[in-house]
């Protein structure tokens, strides 16, 4: 799976490049057969406690899921995202096999 990671006016950094990497690799354990993934990090204006914004954007043939959240820290926020994306690809898994 190719995952590309775009952070919106700041630098990511390897630490959290690599945690992204890890959790959203684990989404391919649901459905082996999705091609990439687009994670969108920024910062929203004003300085509050939770300001950190993240979307993941997942391809797979036929389908296309995404999940935003904004939390106190990115990891939370890349952990919460992970959360729905799991729920949807299990549910999006679930539906094709029920129609077989």
């Amino acid at each position: 799976m190719e995952i590309a990671i775009h952070s919106i006016h700041f630098e990511a950094s390897v630490k959290l490049e690599s945690f992204i990497q890890k959790k959203v690799n684990r989404l391919a354990k649901f459905n082996d057969s999705i091609v990439s993934a687009d994670v969108i990090l920024k910062v929203v204006k004003p300085e509050t406690a939770e300001n950190k914004d993240a979307s993941i954007k997942i391809l797979a043939p036929g389908n296309e899921f995404f999940a935003q959240e904004i939390a106190d820290t990115f990891e939370e926020a890349i952990d919460k995202c992970v959360e729905k994306l799991e729920r949807q690809v299990v549910k999006s898994k679930e539906k094709k096999i029920s129609k077989k």
